[in-house]
């Protein structure tokens, strides 16, 4: 039995659309290589998870090494060295006064600590969140998703939550020119505690850059202003820092691009390169709000991971990964960005870092093009090119690759994207 009948045959799998026709055998840096011997470049990262590259010597080697000495032992009964010595390493590299950490194994097990942890520290009760948001698939991130193609066909849902208008400048909700609107998405946030709230908001929480809504950016003072409205009004911020952290905007951290300092952020997927670990990290005032009996995770701040995240932070400092992902997403972002006028199909490129989105349109009133954006996947993985493919409507082709990416093969990525998209919108 290969392993599409295992799938088939044992796995739940009603829920995927359709699979990538690749069997993984092994990776290494931005390399998979297939069962039948067939190289892909990655530039997808399982999800912007092998932020330092698939298999890396020094993560893969701290997790042997821990492996030997220590696989499990329940973190919140007994010492565990390793999660001490991470939880510094957190409160050392984490941005402003962030200091005193919890671990757990998701970023969505992260999200819900959080809520849980900014309720009990405020004393209130609601949760402020964007629009085309998601922050996991649980009842409880979904209550703060607010995508109708994520929630449907669950609830009900949390009540005491209210959704901001996303500050999504392609997509203006207000229909207005970024250039003149005044950050009009930000001081929406008046009127969003005014009118949808109770009075009772404990917390804001926001992706700095949105991943699953379509690579988002926000413009620069957006945080300031928003963060600042809630902050007056008695709640704190919550950085959702799951799929942007780790070196993939071009900083550590992508709330650094936006000069706000969070009570709260949550953190996963890149921390330990594939390993399963998350964190929500806390001001010292935010972290005494739990008492005992209030949270537990039996399997968070696993040995391993830990020693694998340590390892992982270490090689993105010493090897530069950051920097790397600030220049290669300039080199990709300039060069597709001089393609676009040259394409009916791409209506915006936009991103920070290696975190980057091409939204496909089929015409001048920007018509989401779902279907030209899963054929161009289908192109670039046939060509060797994996990329992936989100966004609110389905129309966002998603680069996301190891941050460990070269120049060469950034314009690999970048030629193929270009001849997969050209081919599409002539058959369109």
């Amino acid at each position: 039995m290969d392993t599409k009948q295992l799938y088939d045959q044992y796995m739940i799998t009603s829920m995927v659309a359709g699979f990538e026709p690749v069997e993984v055998k092994s990776a290494s840096k931005c390399t998979y290589t297939a069962t039948d011997g067939k190289t892909y470049l990655d530039c997808f990262s399982g999800i912007a998870v092998t932020n330092a590259g698939h298999n890396h010597p020094k993560v893969t080697a701290a997790a042997k090494k821990q492996i030997d000495e220590l696989v499990h032992c329940c973190t919140y009964v007994y010492y565990n060295p390793r999660a001490g010595e991470l939880c510094k390493v957190l409160a050392d590299i984490t941005p402003g006064r962030l200091q005193k950490s919890f671990l757990g194994n998701s970023g969505a097990e992260a999200i819900e600590g959080a809520m849980r942890i900014a309720k009990q520290y405020t004393k209130r009760k609601e949760i402020i969140a964007l629009s085309a948001s998601f922050h996991g698939r649980t009842v409880g991130t979904l209550s703060i998703t607010g995508n109708k193609g994520r929630k449907k066909g669950s609830g009900p849902y949390l009540s005491g939550v209210a959704f901001a208008p996303t500050p999504y400048c392609y997509r203006c909700p207000f229909k207005l020119d970024p250039k003149s609107c005044g950050l009009a998405c930000a001081h929406a946030m008046k009127d969003v505690i005014q009118f949808q709230t109770a009075g009772d908001v404990s917390a804001f929480i926001a992706e700095p850059v949105m991943g699953e809504g379509g690579i988002i950016v926000p413009p620069a003072d957006y945080f300031k202003v928003a963060v600042d409205i809630v902050r007056k009004d008695g709640g704190v911020f919550i950085a959702d820092e799951v799929q942007s952290g780790f070196g993939r905007t071009g900083k550590l951290f992508a709330i650094e691009h936006f000069g706000v300092e969070p009570e709260i952020m949550c953190m996963a997927k890149g921390i330990a390169d594939g390993f399963p670990l998350s964190s929500f990290t806390v001001v010292p005032e935010v972290a005494g709000a739990f008492t005992p009996g209030d949270h537990l995770s039996t399997f968070g701040g696993s040995p391993i991971s830990c020693a694998a995240a340590m390892a992982n932070i270490a090689a993105i400092k010493d090897e530069k990964m950051v920097e790397n992902s600030a220049a290669r997403g300039e080199q990709i972002q300039a060069r597709l960005k001089k393609f676009q006028p040259t394409c009916k199909l791409v209506g915006d490129v936009r991103g920070k870092g290696l975190m980057i989105g091409i939204e496909l349109v089929s015409d001048a009133a920007k018509t989401p093009a779902a279907d030209a954006a899963k054929k161009v996947r289908v192109a670039a993985r046939e060509a060797g090119v994996l990329v992936g493919v989100g966004g609110t409507y389905g129309n966002v082709i998603r680069l996301q690759p190891p941050l460990v990416i070269t120049p060469e093969e950034a314009d690999r990525a970048c030629a193929t994207l270009e001849t997969a998209l050209t081919a599409v919108a002539k058959a369109v």
